[in-house]
């Protein structure tokens, strides 16, 4: 295999080391919630230096995320109730963006970083997921850009695509001299099907109202799975492979760990602070 060449942003992949905590394989007792208090822990203790770069991949099982922006719908309640419905628990995250839907076949990914000396500039924080991405399917005959998708849920500036359909959304998250850079991706199922449940959200959410913050209008033939979009059946498990690969050959050491007795402690502190956030916010 030739070896890989490295853009200035995918220079960021080339840690000393990676450490893995993977929580892809947890099942349906692992709560959104924590996966959110664990990026904010990590963040803290890379930001010391306290531990070296960190890749979290993880899965929930039917979870609807908000968006803080999201709380602000006129009949909030009315959504919530069809999405829970529909089979899914509705939280909120303590961060920017939009709705996006959780399930058995979305693989999410964090890489956490520390800024170190110079300040890493957003973009480039978002450039090393994409060419992260690029690197892990580079086998495959498709194209991923980066581009906003309009009519997705969530849509931004680096939203991955194949042919013009949406598969992945990237976000980030800076505490403390730390940086968690966060993608979904839809690996199986119907990428539509998906984006379906969030316009009838929406749809219920607004009720026809005018608000100060444009939310979406949803274009469910816009979105796809990864699996659609290759035309093949691909896993979350064939997807983690292709992970930890692409990290082996970037830095050549990775490690499997949990959280250290220090991080549990900050872990506790981030997780309370996140379940009153949504009491708070959700009334429940």
């Amino acid at each position: 295999m030739t070896e890989p060449t490295f853009t200035p942003a995918i220079q960021l992949l080339k840690q000393p080391s990676w450490r893995i905590i993977d929580q892809s394989s947890l099942g349906s007792n692992f709560h959104a919630l924590q996966s959110f208090a664990m990026d904010d822990t990590l963040c803290t203790s890379v930001g010391k230096g306290e531990s070296g770069a960190v890749c979290r991949p993880w899965v929930h099982h039917n979870t609807i995320v908000l968006g803080i922006q999201d709380t602000r719908l006129p009949h909030l309640q009315t959504g919530i109730d069809y999405l829970n419905e529909q089979g899914f628990e509705v939280i909120v995250r303590n961060s920017g963006g939009l709705a996006v839907v959780l399930d058995s076949g979305v693989l999410n990914i964090s890489l956490v970083f520390p800024e170190g000396e110079k300040a890493i500039d957003i973009n480039r924080g978002y450039d090393a997921m994409w060419e992260l991405i690029k690197h892990m399917f580079r086998d495959m005959p498709h194209f991923i850009e980066a581009k906003e998708i309009v009519g997705s849920y969530c849509p931004g500036s680096y939203d991955l695509s194949i042919r013009n359909k949406k598969f992945a959304g990237i976000s980030q998250r800076r505490i403390r001299g730390g940086i968690a850079v966060q993608i979904y991706l839809c690996v199986d199922k119907s990428g539509s099907e998906r984006a379906k449940m969030i316009g009838e959200f929406y749809k219920l959410a607004l009720q026809g109202e005018q608000t100060k913050f444009a939310f979406p209008t949803i274009e469910p033939d816009v979105m796809a799975s990864l699996s659609e979009l290759m035309e093949q059946d691909i896993t979350v498990q064939d997807v983690m492979m292709r992970l930890l690969t692409s990290l082996k050959e970037t830095c050549g050491t990775i490690f499997a760990n949990t959280l250290q007795a220090d991080e549990l402690e900050l872990y506790e502190h981030y997780y309370h602070r996140i379940v009153e956030r949504n009491q708070k916010v959700l009334g429940y």
